[in-house]
Protein backbone atom coordinates (compact mmCIF):
# COMPACT_ATOMS: atom_id res chain seq x y z
CA UNK A 1 0.00 0.00 0.00
CA UNK A 2 1.84 3.19 -1.09
CA UNK A 3 1.31 6.57 -2.70
CA UNK A 4 -1.92 8.94 -2.22
CA UNK A 5 -5.03 8.23 -0.76
CA UNK A 6 -7.91 10.88 -1.06
CA UNK A 7 -10.60 10.92 1.75
CA UNK A 8 -13.16 12.15 -0.07
CA UNK A 9 -15.82 14.86 1.31
CA UNK A 10 -19.32 13.66 0.93
CA UNK A 11 -20.83 16.69 -1.29
CA UNK A 12 -24.33 17.45 -1.13
CA UNK A 13 -27.20 19.12 -2.76
CA UNK A 14 -29.23 22.31 -2.75
CA UNK A 15 -31.73 20.09 -1.03
CA UNK A 16 -29.37 18.54 1.58
CA UNK A 17 -29.30 14.91 0.31
CA UNK A 18 -26.09 13.77 -0.96
CA UNK A 19 -24.83 14.53 -4.45
CA UNK A 20 -24.25 11.18 -5.41
CA UNK A 21 -23.36 12.13 -9.10
CA UNK A 22 -20.65 14.64 -7.85
CA UNK A 23 -18.97 12.22 -5.89
CA UNK A 24 -19.04 10.04 -8.67
CA UNK A 25 -17.14 12.58 -10.53
CA UNK A 26 -14.38 13.57 -8.01
CA UNK A 27 -13.59 10.18 -7.52
CA UNK A 28 -13.35 9.73 -11.27
CA UNK A 29 -11.09 12.98 -10.89
CA UNK A 30 -8.50 11.99 -8.49
CA UNK A 31 -8.04 8.64 -9.84
CA UNK A 32 -7.46 10.00 -13.57
CA UNK A 33 -4.93 12.10 -11.49
CA UNK A 34 -3.41 9.36 -10.38
CA UNK A 35 -4.43 8.74 -6.98
CA UNK A 36 -3.24 5.43 -5.40
CA UNK A 37 -6.91 4.71 -3.98
CA UNK A 38 -9.58 6.12 -2.21
CA UNK A 39 -10.76 6.36 1.72
CA UNK A 40 -14.81 6.52 1.92
CA UNK A 41 -16.47 7.30 5.01
CA UNK A 42 -13.00 9.02 6.73
CA UNK A 43 -13.47 12.20 8.95
CA UNK A 44 -13.33 14.39 5.65
CA UNK A 45 -16.43 12.86 4.26
CA UNK A 46 -18.40 13.18 7.74
CA UNK A 47 -19.59 10.11 8.37
CA UNK A 48 -21.34 11.00 11.49
CA UNK A 49 -23.82 12.91 10.16
CA UNK A 50 -24.80 10.21 7.37
CA UNK A 51 -27.53 8.16 7.23
CA UNK A 52 -26.62 4.36 7.13
CA UNK A 53 -28.40 4.44 3.80
CA UNK A 54 -26.04 7.09 2.91
CA UNK A 55 -23.22 5.58 4.02
CA UNK A 56 -23.99 2.30 2.24
CA UNK A 57 -25.05 4.26 -1.00
CA UNK A 58 -21.19 6.36 -0.55
CA UNK A 59 -18.91 3.12 -0.02
CA UNK A 60 -21.44 2.12 -3.67
CA UNK A 61 -20.08 4.93 -5.43
CA UNK A 62 -16.40 5.08 -4.19
CA UNK A 63 -16.50 0.81 -4.24
CA UNK A 64 -17.45 0.99 -8.37
CA UNK A 65 -14.45 4.12 -9.16
CA UNK A 66 -11.86 1.92 -7.62
CA UNK A 67 -12.95 -0.93 -9.32
CA UNK A 68 -13.06 0.74 -12.89
CA UNK A 69 -9.52 2.05 -11.71
CA UNK A 70 -8.29 -1.12 -10.76
CA UNK A 71 -7.26 0.53 -7.15
CA UNK A 72 -7.85 0.08 -3.89
CA UNK A 73 -10.56 1.08 -1.74
CA UNK A 74 -10.40 2.37 2.28
CA UNK A 75 -13.79 2.06 4.15
CA UNK A 76 -13.91 4.15 7.72
CA UNK A 77 -14.60 2.58 10.69
CA UNK A 78 -15.13 4.76 13.91
CA UNK A 79 -15.96 4.11 17.84
CA UNK A 80 -14.97 3.94 20.99
CA UNK A 81 -16.43 0.16 22.10
CA UNK A 82 -14.66 -2.66 20.82
CA UNK A 83 -17.73 -4.51 20.44
CA UNK A 84 -19.79 -2.41 18.56
CA UNK A 85 -16.14 -1.39 16.05
CA UNK A 86 -15.93 -5.67 15.91
CA UNK A 87 -19.74 -5.33 14.57
CA UNK A 88 -18.69 -2.45 12.11
CA UNK A 89 -15.91 -4.00 10.37
CA UNK A 90 -17.32 -7.60 9.80
CA UNK A 91 -19.38 -5.69 7.12
CA UNK A 92 -16.94 -3.17 5.55
CA UNK A 93 -17.25 -3.53 1.79
CA UNK A 94 -13.90 -2.37 0.51
CA UNK A 95 -10.69 -3.62 0.26
CA UNK A 96 -9.32 -2.87 4.18
CA UNK A 97 -10.86 -1.13 6.97
CA UNK A 98 -9.52 2.02 8.03
CA UNK A 99 -9.82 1.57 11.80
CA UNK A 100 -9.04 5.05 14.41
CA UNK A 101 -7.75 4.40 17.61
CA UNK A 102 -10.72 4.48 20.31
CA UNK A 103 -11.58 7.75 20.80
CA UNK A 104 -12.91 9.52 24.06
CA UNK A 105 -12.65 6.71 26.39
CA UNK A 106 -8.77 6.89 26.23
CA UNK A 107 -7.93 2.98 27.23
CA UNK A 108 -4.09 3.45 27.79
CA UNK A 109 -1.92 2.11 25.16
CA UNK A 110 -2.43 -1.64 26.46
CA UNK A 111 -6.13 -1.31 25.69
CA UNK A 112 -5.69 0.28 22.89
CA UNK A 113 -3.65 -2.78 22.16
CA UNK A 114 -6.03 -4.97 23.29
CA UNK A 115 -8.78 -3.55 21.25
CA UNK A 116 -7.29 -3.55 17.88
CA UNK A 117 -6.22 -7.01 18.52
CA UNK A 118 -9.63 -7.73 18.59
CA UNK A 119 -10.68 -5.86 15.61
CA UNK A 120 -8.09 -7.06 13.22
CA UNK A 121 -8.96 -10.63 14.04
CA UNK A 122 -12.59 -10.12 13.62
CA UNK A 123 -12.04 -8.48 10.24
CA UNK A 124 -12.47 -10.00 6.87
CA UNK A 125 -10.16 -7.73 5.11
CA UNK A 126 -7.12 -5.28 6.31
CA UNK A 127 -6.83 -2.84 9.27
CA UNK A 128 -5.30 0.58 8.72
CA UNK A 129 -5.01 1.97 11.96
CA UNK A 130 -5.75 5.49 12.17
CA UNK A 131 -3.66 7.38 14.95
CA UNK A 132 -4.78 10.99 15.50
CA UNK A 133 -4.17 11.49 18.86
CA UNK A 134 -5.73 15.54 18.58
CA UNK A 135 -9.12 13.58 17.98
CA UNK A 136 -8.68 10.78 19.97
CA UNK A 137 -7.34 11.86 23.26
CA UNK A 138 -5.43 8.77 23.30
CA UNK A 139 -1.76 9.68 22.48
CA UNK A 140 0.71 6.73 22.36
CA UNK A 141 4.62 5.68 22.37
CA UNK A 142 7.38 4.27 19.62
CA UNK A 143 7.09 1.14 21.44
CA UNK A 144 3.02 1.03 21.57
CA UNK A 145 3.06 1.76 17.43
CA UNK A 146 5.60 -0.64 16.69
CA UNK A 147 3.30 -3.45 18.79
CA UNK A 148 0.22 -2.27 16.81
CA UNK A 149 2.41 -2.91 13.40
CA UNK A 150 3.19 -6.53 14.57
CA UNK A 151 -0.63 -7.22 14.73
CA UNK A 152 -1.57 -10.20 12.31
CA UNK A 153 -3.93 -8.19 9.89
CA UNK A 154 -2.67 -4.73 10.59
CA UNK A 155 -0.92 -3.98 7.14
CA UNK A 156 -0.75 -0.27 7.90
CA UNK A 157 -1.25 3.61 9.91
CA UNK A 158 -2.36 6.69 8.77
CA UNK A 159 -0.18 8.85 11.13
CA UNK A 160 -1.87 11.95 11.98
CA UNK A 161 0.55 12.81 15.27
CA UNK A 162 0.98 16.34 14.83
CA UNK A 163 4.33 16.72 14.01
CA UNK A 164 7.86 14.74 12.06
CA UNK A 165 9.83 14.35 15.54
CA UNK A 166 12.36 12.17 16.50
CA UNK A 167 9.84 9.66 17.39
CA UNK A 168 8.80 9.26 14.10
CA UNK A 169 11.96 8.29 12.48
CA UNK A 170 12.42 6.42 15.62
CA UNK A 171 8.66 4.13 14.36
CA UNK A 172 9.61 4.36 10.73
CA UNK A 173 12.74 2.80 11.65
CA UNK A 174 11.57 0.00 13.45
CA UNK A 175 8.68 -0.79 11.13
CA UNK A 176 8.31 -4.47 9.47
CA UNK A 177 9.37 -4.20 6.15
CA UNK A 178 5.70 -5.04 4.44
CA UNK A 179 4.44 -2.50 6.90
CA UNK A 180 2.71 0.80 5.31
CA UNK A 181 3.01 4.33 7.03
CA UNK A 182 0.90 7.04 5.10
CA UNK A 183 1.18 10.07 6.48
CA UNK A 184 -2.31 11.92 7.49
CA UNK A 185 -1.21 15.65 7.92
CA UNK A 186 -1.27 17.44 5.11
CA UNK A 187 1.12 20.14 5.63
CA UNK A 188 3.82 18.04 7.21
CA UNK A 189 3.26 15.27 4.20
CA UNK A 190 6.78 16.11 2.45
CA UNK A 191 8.97 15.53 5.38
CA UNK A 192 7.08 12.41 6.42
CA UNK A 193 7.64 10.77 3.13
CA UNK A 194 11.55 11.85 3.19
CA UNK A 195 11.87 10.06 6.32
CA UNK A 196 10.58 7.05 4.74
CA UNK A 197 6.49 6.61 4.73
CA UNK A 198 5.05 5.16 1.81
CA UNK A 199 2.39 7.55 0.60
CA UNK A 200 -0.11 9.89 2.20
CA UNK A 201 -4.14 9.85 2.84
CA UNK A 202 -4.57 13.63 2.28
CA UNK A 203 -8.13 16.00 1.85
CA UNK A 204 -5.77 18.41 0.47
CA UNK A 205 -4.95 15.85 -1.99
CA UNK A 206 -8.99 16.82 -3.26
CA UNK A 207 -7.19 19.77 -5.54
CA UNK A 208 -3.97 19.23 -7.14
CA UNK A 209 -4.38 15.68 -6.97
CA UNK A 210 -1.54 15.41 -10.06
CA UNK A 211 1.23 17.91 -7.70
CA UNK A 212 0.60 15.65 -4.50
CA UNK A 213 1.11 12.27 -6.87
CA UNK A 214 4.19 13.97 -8.35
CA UNK A 215 5.30 15.15 -4.72
CA UNK A 216 5.56 11.44 -3.61
CA UNK A 217 7.06 10.42 -6.68
CA UNK A 218 10.04 12.84 -6.18
CA UNK A 219 10.83 11.33 -2.87
CA UNK A 220 10.65 8.18 -3.87
CA UNK A 221 12.63 8.67 -6.65
CA UNK A 222 15.02 10.65 -4.66
CA UNK A 223 14.30 13.97 -6.34
CA UNK A 224 15.19 16.36 -3.67
CA UNK A 225 15.07 19.51 -5.58
CA UNK A 226 11.52 18.75 -6.78
CA UNK A 227 10.37 17.40 -3.62
CA UNK A 228 11.37 20.32 -1.51
CA UNK A 229 10.09 22.81 -4.43
CA UNK A 230 6.31 21.02 -4.02
CA UNK A 231 6.94 20.57 -0.76
CA UNK A 232 6.97 23.98 0.07
CA UNK A 233 4.23 24.73 -2.52
CA UNK A 234 1.26 22.13 -1.52
CA UNK A 235 2.24 22.78 1.98
CA UNK A 236 0.85 26.35 1.77
CA UNK A 237 -1.75 25.00 0.03
CA UNK A 238 -2.91 22.65 2.65
CA UNK A 239 -2.25 24.87 5.87
CA UNK A 240 -5.37 27.23 3.82
CA UNK A 241 -7.61 24.21 3.38
CA UNK A 242 -7.47 23.65 7.26
CA UNK A 243 -7.46 27.06 7.89
CA UNK A 244 -11.23 26.15 9.15
CA UNK A 245 -12.64 23.28 10.42
CA UNK A 246 -11.84 20.50 7.77
CA UNK A 247 -13.79 19.45 5.40
CA UNK A 248 -15.45 23.28 5.00
CA UNK A 249 -13.00 25.18 2.73
CA UNK A 250 -11.96 21.71 1.15
CA UNK A 251 -15.83 21.94 0.03
CA UNK A 252 -15.68 25.33 -0.37
CA UNK A 253 -13.17 25.22 -3.17
CA UNK A 254 -14.27 22.22 -4.48
CA UNK A 255 -17.66 24.19 -5.06
CA UNK A 256 -16.03 27.24 -6.03
CA UNK A 257 -13.98 25.46 -8.87
CA UNK A 258 -17.95 24.09 -9.80
CA UNK A 259 -16.32 20.22 -8.91
CA UNK A 260 -19.13 20.03 -6.82
CA UNK A 261 -22.98 21.70 -6.47
CA UNK A 262 -22.89 23.46 -3.21
CA UNK A 263 -20.17 23.96 -0.12
CA UNK A 264 -22.63 22.86 2.37
CA UNK A 265 -21.21 21.17 5.30
CA UNK A 266 -23.89 19.46 7.87
CA UNK A 267 -24.14 20.49 11.44
CA UNK A 268 -22.39 20.88 13.72
CA UNK A 269 -19.81 22.13 11.09
CA UNK A 270 -20.50 25.56 9.82
CA UNK A 271 -19.81 26.85 6.29
CA UNK A 272 -16.47 28.27 5.47
CA UNK A 273 -15.47 31.53 5.49
CA UNK A 274 -15.73 33.73 2.31
CA UNK A 275 -11.34 35.26 3.33
CA UNK A 276 -10.71 31.43 4.30
CA UNK A 277 -12.17 30.47 0.79
CA UNK A 278 -10.47 32.93 -0.91
CA UNK A 279 -7.19 32.73 0.84
CA UNK A 280 -7.02 29.00 -0.33
CA UNK A 281 -8.06 29.36 -4.19
CA UNK A 282 -4.81 31.98 -4.21
CA UNK A 283 -2.87 29.38 -2.68
CA UNK A 284 -4.05 27.00 -5.36
CA UNK A 285 -3.15 29.13 -8.43
CA UNK A 286 0.25 29.40 -7.25
CA UNK A 287 0.66 25.59 -7.14
CA UNK A 288 -0.95 25.83 -10.62
CA UNK A 289 0.80 28.20 -12.11
CA UNK A 290 4.52 26.62 -10.76
CA UNK A 291 3.63 23.72 -12.52
CA UNK A 292 2.66 25.36 -15.92
CA UNK A 293 5.61 27.35 -15.49
CA UNK A 294 7.63 24.39 -14.15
Amino acid sequence: MKGIFVPLVTPFDADGTVALDALSALARDVLDEGAAGLVALGTTGEPATLSDAERAAVVDVCRDACARHGVPLLVGVGGSSTAGTVAAVREVRGDAAMVVVPPYTRPGAAGVLAHLRAVAAASPVPVVVYHVPYRTGQPLDVASLLEIAAIPGVVGMKLSDGAVSGDTVAFLGGLPAAFAVLGGDDTVIAPLLAIGAAGGILASAHVATGAFVALAEAWRDGDVPRGRRLGTALAAVSAALFAEPNPAVIKAVLHATGRIPTPDVRLPLLPASAAATTAALRALDRVTAGATTG
